[in-house]
């Protein structure tokens, strides 16, 4: 069988446009597997993945859990706030310790930007970044794409995917960038000037502060949430001045000449990103990213543990 050109799934810049097309193949097949009356398959029956969140996680780490029970994994749930991390115990002798109880895999998220990177040089496990600080957020990204292309029908090559929101704190929108360009697809980040750091001019990607305009630009419209949690100074007057500018409404979406996709990775400020017409409307493919998020998961996870 074909496998990843990686031990490790650290980032989207890491890995080859193959790897994300075979990644999305297996996870087809897997998507065929979590639809049946019978869920499981005992692929990964012999393999014990740890769950590490260091970081506050729903979506996230219940995607991770239900992907690994269903190829019939054992796991290890970890949480920073109930472990010895809160005594002061480093991260490299916590992960030690738990992979001297013979731990195979290890998905981890971690508030540190290269906290993954770090583990990898340092342990035998395969390490799979479930988010690190604001740097990557990989299978994110592939669970976007991966919708996307379920609802386009195909190629994502010249589709034009429009990022709005909060990209300066957004580990999905760095992750996003890499993973679309790397399949073909156009790409345009759009919020406040204060919200979109300098450097995204260099990753070859279009830069908007016009919501309405970019919204008549795009296909999709991948929404992100502000993150209040990680701004220390004020990025912007208020959060309804910010949805008066750059919050999306159904009344745009009517004006709109074409129908667009509408995507969230979650959880969603109603009122503030999206109003609540729009998060519960007909445009969006909220839910299914969540749905496909388990099936790309699972892929990941067989894969990865494939190349063993």
């Amino acid at each position: 069988m074909k496998g990843l050109s990686t031990r490790h799934l650290i980032g989207i810049k890491n890995i080859t446009a193959d790897d994300i097309q075979l990644i999305f193949e297996t996870a087809d097949n897997f998507k065929e597997v979590i639809n049946r009356p019978i869920k499981k398959v005992p692929s990964l029956r012999d393999i014990t993945v740890a769950n590490l969140f260091f970081e506050s996680s729903t979506r996230t780490r219940v995607s991770f859990e239900l992907a690994e029970r269903r190829l019939s994994a054992d796991t290890v749930n970890f949480a920073a706030s109930s472990s010895s991390v809160s005594k002061g115990e480093t991260l490299l002798d916590t992960v030690n310790n738990i992979l001297a109880m013979k731990v195979d895999m290890v998905v981890m998220r971690h508030p540190a930007p290269g906290a993954c990177v770090y583990l990898s040089t340092r342990i035998p496990a395969n390490i799979i970044n479930a988010g690190d600080g604001t740097h990557e957020h990989p299978t994110q990204a592939l669970l976007d794409a991966f919708s996307i292309r379920e609802k386009l029908g195909g190629d994502l090559a010249g589709k034009k995917i429009a990022i709005i929101g909060d990209i300066l704190h957004s580990r999905v929108a760095l992750s996003n960038v890499f993973c679309l360009q790397k399949l073909g697809a156009k790409v345009r980040v759009c919020g406040p000037p204060t919200l979109i750091p300098k450097h995204y001019g260099a990753l070859g990607v279009e830069i908007s502060h016009d919501v309405r305009e970019t919204l008549r630009w795009c296909d999709v419209a991948n929404v992100l949430r502000i993150q209040l949690e990680r701004q220390d100074i004020k990025f912007f007057p208020s959060l309804r001045e910010y949805h008066q500018y750059f919050g999306i409404t159904k009344q745009m979406l009517d004006e709109l000449d074409k129908e667009i996709v509408i995507m969230h990775p979650g959880p969603i400020n109603r009122g503030v990103e999206l109003s609540s017409d729009v998060a519960d409307g007909p445009h969006n493919i909220i839910l299914q990213q969540v749905e496909n998020g388990v099936a790309v998961r699972m892929a990941v996870l067989y894969l990865l543990a494939a190349g063993n």
